[in-house]
């Protein structure tokens, strides 16, 4: 009797013990897979998934209205990526303004703050493009908007401190984005942005490039570019016959003789925008007596003879198109190069934009977010590059501007970044970026000259050159 008792006690405690087990299994919340919660976001589709060591990168489809003033008048899908490290790591919102890329990389704030990072691919440029495509909703506002709706869809899952971040156009794209939707972020790095406030008024450029380098790296650049339209005649034979064999057309610009000037205007600046000064060597030193073939590439090397061909501009319509409405283009001069040899000048962003768009200027624009910089920034970083013809027009602060900065990296130019800066101004950028994700060690709290990147540099995941695109653009 006693053991059947025993026996009863016991059997009564081990069912109360598994009871009790799982009433404790099934209060703990099984884990959602990230993929599984970017995916429950209303509008958000998955194109594919890609494995890199460390992270989980998604290309995705996100469902934006073409106006956000009218969401009721259509929608588009906007290309996004998001390479995910962790929900308790800070974000990093970035865009080149223009295409995204596919393949996993990590943008130097995203290395710094050891984080996340969503990447948006600019709006009207395919496929992220409406069909058919209205162009007047092609803005800076309407761009603006897209990050705020894709910031306010992935907030609740990536619930930490967020940074915009961009290069070039992108810089520019993170700084409008700010303008428009200060509350969003909790700080922005904007490398290389020019800023035309008048579009008209661009001897900065003049000056720039009357200083920039050498004197005689300038001569070469200067003798190479003069020579290139000396010789315009037997070297637009040349061109014809390079067009006639890969198939370039020249409608959008007119015509091969506009396309082949705009070519060479742009050499200068494309040697300082995408080479740096150790480069001058390759420059040929007495371009009179070059020959044709030693003139021919190192323009095609350095401005790219299919760059002003209607293959060559069409994915950049969207770009030239905001340059001609809203964002400015410069216009520079040539005064080592007699007049009787040029016929164009530099060409308006108009002459690149097929002639059915409708475009119409607005010079209030820039205005508007150079005023609104000046006045309110606000845990802003702008980094330009010494050597960088676009930042002849940079960002600059006001006395309303509070914790926020514009460095140069000497020497640099457009893929100028916190790491080219100066020691002390590197320590600080690097910094304020981690402060402002909410990751800042208690040892650089205390002193900021011990401020480090959080994640080991990855020489693939990194990127940290500027990428050579095609044609006269940030």
């Amino acid at each position: 009797m006693r053991k059947a008792l025993r026996w009863l006690l016991a059997l009564v405690v081990l069912i109360g013990t598994a009871g009790t087990a799982g009433a404790a299994t099934a209060a703990e919340p099984k884990a959602v897979d990230i993929k599984d919660r970017l995916l429950s976001v209303p509008g958000m589709s998955l194109i594919e998934e890609k494995p890199y060591t460390g992270y989980r990168f998604f290309v995705l489809n996100y469902t934006q209205p073409v106006d956000h003033r009218r969401p009721s008048k259509g929608t588009f899908q906007q290309r996004i990526t998001v390479l995910h490290k962790d929900v308790s790591r800070p974000t990093v919102f970035y865009t080149g303004g223009y295409n995204v890329s596919t393949n996993p990389s990590r943008r130097e704030p995203t290395q710094i703050v050891d984080g996340n990072q969503v990447s948006m691919e600019y709006r009207y440029f395919t496929p992220s493009r409406p069909q058919p495509a209205d162009w007047s909703k092609l803005d800076i506002w309407q761009a603006a908007s897209d990050q705020h709706r894709i910031f306010e869809a992935l907030k609740p899952i990536y619930s930490k401190n967020w940074i915009s971040t961009g290069g070039s156009k992108g810089g520019m794209t993170a700084t409008y984005y700010e303008r428009f939707y200060p509350r969003d972020m909790d700080g922005v790095v904007a490398y290389v942005a020019p800023n035309d406030v008048v579009n008209r008024e661009d001897s900065a450029y003049d000056r720039f490039f009357a200083r920039v380098g050498t004197e005689e790296c300038r001569a070469r650049l200067n003798g190479v570019q003069r020579e290139a339209l000396v010789r315009r005649a037997p070297l637009k034979e040349k061109y014809e016959a390079y067009a006639a064999e890969n198939g370039y057309t020249f409608d959008t610009i007119g015509s091969l003789d506009r396309a082949y000037e705009a070519v060479v205007l742009d050499y200068v600046w494309g040697f300082w925008q995408y080479s740096t000064l150790k480069d001058c060597a390759g420059i040929p030193a007495d371009a009179k007596n070059a020959t044709d073939d030693e003139i021919w590439n190192s323009v095609d090397t350095i401005s790219g003879f299919s760059f002003y061909t209607d293959q060559g501009l069409a994915p950049y319509t969207p770009y030239y198109y905001q340059a001609g409405t809203q964002l400015g283009a410069p216009t520079i001069h040539f005064p080592h190069i007699e007049r009787k040899y040029i016929r164009y000048g530099y060409q308006p962003p108009r002459n690149f934009v097929p002639r059915d768009i409708d475009m119409r200027f607005q010079p209030w624009a820039m205005r508007d977010v150079d005023n609104w910089v000046k006045r309110n920034a606000r845990q802003m970083l702008f980094v330009y590059g010494e050597n960088d013809p676009w930042g002849a027009e940079p960002f600059r602060l006001g006395h309303g501007a509070r914790d926020s900065y514009v460095l140069t990296a000497p020497g640099m130019n457009h893929g100028a970044n916190v790491a080219g800066l100066v020691p002390e101004e590197k320590a600080l950028a690097t910094a304020r970026i981690l402060d402002w994700a909410g990751v800042a060690p208690a040892a650089v709290q205390e002193n900021p000259s011990a401020a480090r990147p959080l994640a080991t540099f990855d020489a693939k995941l990194d990127k940290r050159d500027v990428q050579r695109e095609p044609a006269l653009r940030p």
